[in-house]
């Protein structure tokens, strides 16, 4: 859990060890206000995807992204055509590339409302509208 969301915010000036010992440290300091109201695993999700947006947000750094596959470039496009996927995601707002992550790591709507603490209907919509918007930004 906490390697994929690195992978989305890792870059040269928030190295991956960096923010890893960061989210321990967070998970560590969080562990005993952890209610048990949701899975370890969406507790984990959120600590990890709070401390790498505050890293984000101390910095407005491009995002580097690893492995994602996204049904708008289909397997069988070529790395080029990733490629400028990637770079269109870097180009959405933090919300927006938190949702995704989720999204990518094929979490139901559920847990990612639980997780982003919108609703699910509010998360259904805004990843509509975050698919549409990356369709229209690969068109011009």
């Amino acid at each position: 859990i906490i390697f994929k969301v690195i992978s989305f915010y890792a870059d040269s000036d928030h190295p991956s060890k960096d923010l890893y010992q960061e989210i321990i440290l967070n998970l560590w300091k969080s562990y005993p206000s952890f209610r048990g109201e949701s899975k370890v695993s969406t507790w984990m999700y959120r600590i990890a995807l709070n401390t790498c947006l505050t890293f984000s947000k101390k910095k407005r750094n491009n995002v580097y992204y690893a492995d994602i596959l996204f049904d708008v470039v289909q397997p069988e496009d070529n790395a080029q055509d990733i490629q400028q996927l990637y770079k269109l995601i870097g180009r959405l707002g933090e919300i927006e590339r938190a949702l995704i992550l989720l999204y990518l790591d094929e979490k139901p709507y559920k847990e990612i409302s639980e997780i982003t603490g919108l609703t699910v209907t509010n998360v259904a919509t805004k990843i509509g509208r975050i698919k549409e918007k990356l369709r229209k930004m690969s068109d011009e």
